[in-house]
Parts: C-alpha cells; sequence; structure tokens
C-alpha cells in the first residue's frame, strides 16, 4: 500500500513531456507408471488448490454468445497477462481484466490463447484467435499489420538505474551509456533516434533488469508498467528522470476482417472509460496515473485499492525455505501438465520420424536413381535449414497458400520431418552395413528381394540403428520446447512463464531439469533392454 501511494505522490509531478489448447494424451500410459510418484503429487496439489470460491465461479451465469478469443504471452507479462504467482493454474493481469469486461459488455465468454509475443499478430492472420493484446503498442508498423481498437492504456517509458547512483535527467544524460530495454518495442526505437546510446535489446524484462544489478548496462528505459512491477519492488534499483514519450496500448484485430468486432470493442472501451470501470480495474494494479487522467479527462481520485499490485509483491517474495518449498509445490500441477504435452508431442513426432525415415532410407538404398536422387534432396534441404524456420513456415507459412493447421498437429509435423531426415542417414548406414552377401545368400535359398529385406537385412541394420535412434529421440524430447514459438505450452515455454514471473531462473530450472532427466531415463532404460532382446543369439561364445 505504502509503495502504491508513493507511486502516486512522485507521479503527481512529473507529466510527460512528449508524445511517441489442454488435451488429454493417449499416449500417458506408456509412461505414467514410470512417473506416479510426480504425478500423484502434482495431481494432489491440484486438488489442494480448488477453493469454494471457484466452485462458486463455475457456478456463476456465463455470457451466451459465442467465446472470444484473444492472444497474448504470459511469459514475464506482469502486470499485463501472466500466472498468479500464489496459484498458476490462474491466468490474471490487468489486460486480463479489461477483456474479461469487454466479454460482459459484448455478453461473450473471453478465452485466453497463449503466443509468443513476435508472432501475435501473425497469430491473428492463422486465425489461432480473434484479437490480441499484450502491451501492444499503436504505432504505424503495427497499424499496417493489424487494425487496431481505440487505447485502452497509455503510458510511458521509464528510466531506472541502480540504487545510490547518480539520478538521470533524460535521454540526454545516457548518451554514452549502455541502455537495456526490450526488442521491437516502442522504447527500442526511442533510444536508437536519440542516437549516442548502447542500446541493448532484451526478449524478457527481467532479464535486463538482471544486468543493470549486475552493472552490465548502466540504465533501463522500458514501459512503466513493466517498470512498477519489476523495478519498483527491488531494493537495488530505483526510478529516475521525467517519463519518457508517450505510448498506447491497443486492440489488434487481423486487417480488414472483423468491422463489426472492432466497432463493438471501441464501444465497449468508451463504456468502460465514462461508467470508471476501467478506472477501477487500472487501479487495483497500481497502474492509474496522471497520464490516464489526462488522456481520459478522468481526474476523480483513486477508486479502488491496489490490492492486485500488492498482491503480486507479496506472492513473488518469498521469505524463508518453508515459503521457498511451498511456492515449487505449487508448480508441479503446472509443470506435470507440461510434461505431458512435451511428451505426447515427443512420441507422435517420433513415431512420424521414424516411419518417414525409414521409407527414405530405403528409398536411397533399394529405390532406384529417381527415388534416390529425391530423397537425397529432401534431407539435404530439411538438414540445410533451421528447425525453427520449418516450424514457423509449416505454421505461419503454409495458410499463405490455404492450408491451416492446428497448432499441435503443426508441432508435431514439423518435428516428424526434422528429425525424418535425420533418422534416414542413420538407417541407410544401418543398410549398407549389412555385408552384401546376405542379401545374395537369402535370393538364392528362393527369398524374393522384399522377402530378404523384411526377414534378413532389416532386423540386422535395426539393431544396429538403436543406439542413434534413442539419443535422437532425447534430443527431440528437448527440441520440442520450439514448438512453443506457435502458442504451445509446453516444458520449456512453462519454466519461462514461470521463472520470469517469480525472477528466479536457478531454482525453478533445477527442478525443471530433473523433469526432462526424469522423462528421458526410462527410454534410455527400454533402448538398452532392447539392444539386448535383438542381440539375443547373436554374440560368439568363448571356448
Amino acid at each position: 500500500m505504502r509503495l502504491a501511494f508513493a507511486l502516486r505522490t512522485r507521479l503527481g509531478s512529473a507529466m510527460p513531456s512528449a508524445a511517441p489448447h489442454c488435451r488429454s494424451s493417449r499416449l500417458a500410459g506408456l509412461w505414467a507408471a514410470l512417473l506416479l510418484s510426480f504425478w500423484a503429487l502434482a495431481f494432489g496439489a491440484a486438488a489442494r488448490a480448488e477453493t469454494p470460491a471457484a466452485a462458486s465461479a463455475a457456478s456463476a451465469s456465463k455470457p451466451s454468445g459465442p467465446p472470444l478469443r484473444y492472444g497474448g504471452d504470459g511469459t514475464s507479462g506482469a502486470p499485463y497477462i501472466f500466472k498468479d504467482p500464489a496459484d498458476p493454474s490462474r491466468t490474471v493481469g490487468f489486460e486480463v481484466d479489461i477483456m474479461d469486461e469487454i466479454g460482459r459488455h459484448l455478453g461473450r465468454p473471453v478465452v485466453f490463447v497463449q503466443n509468443d509475443w513476435s508472432n501475435l499478430i501473425p497469430g491473428l492472420d492463422a486465425g489461432l484467435y480473434d484479437v490480441a493484446l499484450s502491451g501492444l503498442e499503436i504505432t504505424a508498423a503495427h497499424q499496417a499489420a493489424a487494425d487496431f481498437s481505440i487505447p485502452y492504456y497509455t503510458t510511458f517509458g521509464q528510466i531506472v538505474i541502480r540504487r545510490g547512483e547518480m539520478p538521470v535527467d533524460g535521454l540526454a544524460d545516457l548518451k554514452g551509456k549502455s541502455v537495456g530495454t526490450l526488442k521491437s518495442s516502442q522504447m527500442e526505437y526511442v533510444l536508437k533516434q536519440a542516437g549516442g546510446i548502447d542500446v541493448r535489446s532484451y526478449d524478457e524484462e527481467i532479464d535486463a533488469y538482471s544486468d543493470l544489478k549486475l552493472k552490465r548496462i548502466d540504465a533501463t528505459v522500458m514501459d512503466f508498467p513493466i517498470a512498477v512491477y519489476y523495478a519498483q519492488p527491488d531494493r537495488e534499483l530505483q526510478f529516475t528522470g521525467p517519463p519518457i514519450g508517450r505510448i498506447a496500448y491497443g486492440i489488434a484485430l487481423r486487417k480488414g476482417a472483423h468491422p463489426e468486432l472492432l466497432a463493438q470493442i471501441n464501444t465497449a472501451l468508451s463504456q468502460m472509460s465514462v461508467d470508471g470501470s476501467l478506472h477501477a480495474i487500472l487501479d487495483s494494479w497500481a497502474l492509474w496515473s496522471p497520464v490516464m487522467a489526462q488522456v481520459t479527462g478522468d481526474a476523480k481520485p483513486m477508486i479502488a485499492q491496489p490490492v492486485n499490485y500488492e498482491h503480486f509483491v507479496e506472492a513473488t517474495q518469498p521469505s524463508g525455505w518453508r515459503a521457498q518449498l511451498d511456492r515449487y509445490a505449487r508448480f508441479l500441477p503446472q509443470l506435470g501438465w507440461a510434461a505431458l504435452m512435451t511428451m505426447e508431442i515427443s512420441i507422435l513426432s517420433m513415431v512420424l520420424a521414424v516411419g518417414l525415415g525409414a521409407a527414405l532410407a530405403l528409398a536411397r538404398v533399394y529405390g532406384g536413381t529417381v527415388l534416390d536422387r529425391l530423397a537425397q534432396i529432401y534431407i539435404e534441404v530439411v538438414r540445410g535449414t533451421p528447425l525453427l524456420i520449418q516450424v514457423l513456415f509449416i505454421y505461419y507459412g503454409l495458410p499463405k497458400i490455404g492450408l491451416q493447421l492446428d497448432p499441435f498437429v503443426a508441432g508435431v509435423l514439423a518435428l516428424g520431418l526434422n528429425y525424418a531426415a535425420y533418422e534416414a542417414e542413420n538407417y541407410r548406414a544401418g543398410l549398407l552395413a549389412v555385408p552384401r552377401h546376405q542379401m545374395e545368400a537369402a535370393v538364392a535359398l528362393n527369398m524374393t528381394e522384399r522377402q530378404a529385406l523384411r526377414n534378413v537385412i532389416i532386423p540386422q541394420a535395426a539393431r544396429m540403428v538403436l543406439p542413434p535412434t534413442t539419443n535422437d529421440f532425447i534430443s527431440l524430447i528437448k527440441d520440442s520446447s520450439l514448438v512453443s514459438v506457435i502458442s504451445l505450452v509446453e516444458l520449456t515455454k512453462t519454466y519461462e512463464q514461470i521463472s520470469t514471473t517469480y525472477y528466479d531462473y536457478f531454482g525453478t530450472g533445477i527442478l525443471v531439469a530433473a523433469i526432462y532427466l526424469l522423462l528421458g531415463l526410462p527410454f534410455v532404460r527400454l533402448a538398452h533392454w532392447a539392444e539386448k532382446h535383438v542381440s539375443r543369439g547373436m554374440t560368439r561364445s568363448s571356448h
């Protein structure tokens, strides 16, 4: 509370001077027994997390219209859209509250869809959601790619330095210094336009503040809401200087696709500004400022206590090791479902990779010149381009030619097609390692070439390629993290969401690394058993 009132006092004398999906995995039975104790703890924690208030909310009357899906990035998203630090099963934020209020005005339930910030507007074109918001700035570049509502929040850039250092009085004092900001943000543009500043761009805001405390950079300039939640509670950092520029956030819609919906959203935002509901939401998050009062003409004093801000500060700064352990225990249900998603994607992708890889290998070795050349072209193209580019192309590129895929299907397809190229070369090496006279002997025994392949060549090759295939599967489990760029929330994406919310990469990283290790070990043991099984009768006995 004291922080909120201090914030209002500081802002009163500083005005800006310039304007600028959960799947139920059918494959879980393959490995759930190996992780029984982990799931029992996770599901038990999830059951304990259910409260009477949640049950009461579920029984409340719901809007009757079609769902309004909105995309946002919950990674390091406070106070925009993020996981509640006290209950990671809940998605909260002032933009979540604004969308809930818009949904009530429109008579439609709202549904949040996770996506990377840089892919929010492409997600509109892909039809992943109806609207997008996550601190999306209304700029000329953004307006060229999407339609925008009227601003729902207007703010500015805030300079942050290490506590106790010489105050900074505007951009002029930052010349010659290294300054951190968010990549592709309006403040990045402002800093570069100022000239003479060594601009360091970051994907996550807390990484910039971490580097500031470690003296890797001299200052940061980021949007005021970010500074309020990630810098203001930190005793090692302090605000300094006047507001920088003017930033307006808007709700994005697919360009020219939904003019009626855009008009309805604008009407709802206008009504929220008039009836005070927007003011109350921003008050509860300690974000109402003289800038908003000036823009909206609403000069009323505080109409709601900053309860959400206080809840965030309290939940993200536990005291003592017991509180820390309790926090990690709360992560388990969220990490458990993320691990299920990771394994489902990985297993299905590997099945596709093994099947297609075997076909490509057979085409190269026994398919003749034409099939050999076609298979070789596929393998070289796939191996010669980054997996991330392939994922983005399949999900965001193919809709341009009329092929629109579900995020899960697109992720499995991208990983499977990529790993098929590597598996093909493994299997080709295994086929070529079988002596040629084995085929000749089989044909001499009246077998057809197909029978010889099935009964003589492939069984021997399979025994030799088991180790590299197992190694590739372990790598695929880790590479499944790349599908998070197409809105799939798997284990690595969940780690990012949790660690950036709590400012804790260390403890959360150890926990997630242990889960990855736990996921991979059963398959390593299974591979060892399979190698011994297929090698029975093949080892020499000594006399």
